[in-house]
């Protein structure tokens, strides 16, 4: 466990040091988006598109491995929308609180801790994650949010999540490197270079801005944050491990990569999210603040578990 921790501690040191930074507005929140959209189109998009270009298809799909974490995060899903109906919430702010309970920062803290960790190999089932909590979690809670609003399903919301899709870097770069891949199209050297270098800025900016950005999140709600980080950090993790290791029985080392993506804290999209459709932005910003702290120790514990 100690010897995790001291592999862990510097990804959580970055994340402290933004957080320090945007705390003492050295690093402004103006400074922080652009730092993010940096990372998001451009650094770690880099990395994904590097990574897949360079992985057969066959490497990186798994079936059992997406059944597997697709029923887990089901589950858990499940049970925080049970919670939030028995405490008389509406549609729009259960699903904004069941979304917290299963989306973790795959993408800015999963993805580049656990390619240094485990080696490129990782990349794969994170990509799997990633792609799952992309294409359907993303699609499901703006269909739920606009029956909630609206009443009803239209098929123009059908058209904003395609867009939505096919504008998002992660998933443009994850489709071009696999295409790539499955075309046998050979990358560059100086290209191959090139997204090596941009790629490199992924994990240090990606860390800093997640730290930079919880500068700003306030604790209101202190409990609500406490049950959903509950949700993320424990019931997510064990749910997967759950349908991972004992139903599915997915190989052993995609099964780790996908309990540790489980174990991460909650994602800083789903506040972006919250504040665009006015849906309990507060609560959003709590469980981001608790769910990451407490991951210092709760991630550490479940890599150590795996490892």
């Amino acid at each position: 466990m100690l010897a995790i921790l001291f592999k862990t501690l510097p990804f959580f040191a970055l994340i402290a040091l933004g957080y320090w930074a945007g705390r003492t507005r050295f690093f402004t929140e103006e400074a922080t988006a652009y730092l993010t959209k940096f990372v998001f189109y451009f650094a770690l998009s880099a990395m994904i598109f590097r990574f897949s270009a360079n992985l057969e298809l066959a490497e990186v799909w798994d079936g059992k491995l997406v059944a597997a974490y697709l029923c887990g995060t089901l589950a858990v899903y499940l049970i925080a929308t049970a919670v939030a109906r028995i405490r008389g919430l509406d549609l729009q702010t259960g699903a904004i609180e069941a979304q917290c309970a299963v989306i973790g920062n795959a993408g800015f803290l999963g993805l580049p801790m656990l390619a240094l960790l485990f080696g490129p190999q990782a990349i794969g089932p994170v990509m799997l994650v990633l792609a799952t909590d992309l294409i359907v979690f993303s699609s499901l809670i703006v269909i739920l949010i606009t029956i909630g609003r609206d009443g009803r399903m239209s098929l123009s919301i059908l058209r904003t999540i395609g867009i939505g899709l096919i504008k998002n870097p992660m998933i443009v770069a994850m489709t071009l490197g696999l295409t790539c891949a499955g075309l046998d199209i050979p990358i560059p050297a100086p290209m191959n270079d090139f997204l090596g270098i941009l790629g490199g800025a992924a994990t240090p900016g990606a860390l800093f801005a997640i730290g930079a950005s919880l500068a700003s999140k306030s604790t209101e709600r202190i409990e609500i944050a406490a049950w959903l980080s509950f949700c993320k950090l424990v019931l997510h993790p064990l749910a997967v491990t759950i349908y991972t290791l004992y139903i599915f029985d997915v190989e052993p080392f995609g099964a780790a990569m996908i309990i540790a993506c489980a174990a991460m804290p909650v994602a800083g999209n789903i506040y972006m999210l919250a504040q665009h459709y006015g849906v309990a932005p507060q609560r959003v910003s709590a469980a981001i603040l608790v769910s990451t702290a407490l991951s210092v120790g709760s991630l550490t514990a479940v890599i150590a578990w795996i490892s």
